[in-house]
């Protein structure tokens, strides 16, 4: 499994941590997952849950244009050879010694990505 899949992973295992709850108050009871048809997912709301990680966390973290802050948000190894291995994941065309072009590729293709696999995202952040 690929970093990019890591961080897919945990933003979806914090969605349905929260899904319950939500999911109670807004049907008034049952959470079961069985009981929602088959193939109908609610988007993911990447941004809010990056939001209430970042409020939690007690860190200024710029997770909106920073891949490092994002990984970090997240727990993930936020390395140079972490962020390497994820521009090789992701089909980085640039030059992986210039880190600066890197890391901005980086935010935005990760954004893109998520937003392509049901995350819902600010226009902002993949552009």
């Amino acid at each position: 499994m690929g970093l990019l899949s890591d961080i897919w992973s945990k933003i979806v295992h914090i969605a349905h941590a929260d899904a319950p709850q939500d999911a109670a108050k807004a049907t008034g009871g049952s959470t079961d997952a069985s009981s929602a048809p088959a193939g109908q997912q609610a988007p993911v709301d990447v941004s809010a849950i990056l939001a209430g990680l970042a409020a939690k966390s007690g860190e200024q973290l710029n997770y909106q244009t920073s891949i490092v802050d994002l990984l970090k948000l997240l727990g993930l190894n936020s390395s140079l050879e972490a962020r390497r291995e994820l521009a090789t994941e992701l089909h980085y065309p640039g030059d992986m010694n210039d880190t600066a072009a890197m890391n901005t590729w980086l935010i935005r293709q990760v954004y893109a990505e998520l937003a392509k696999n049901g995350g819902k995202i600010p226009a902002g952040w993949a552009h």
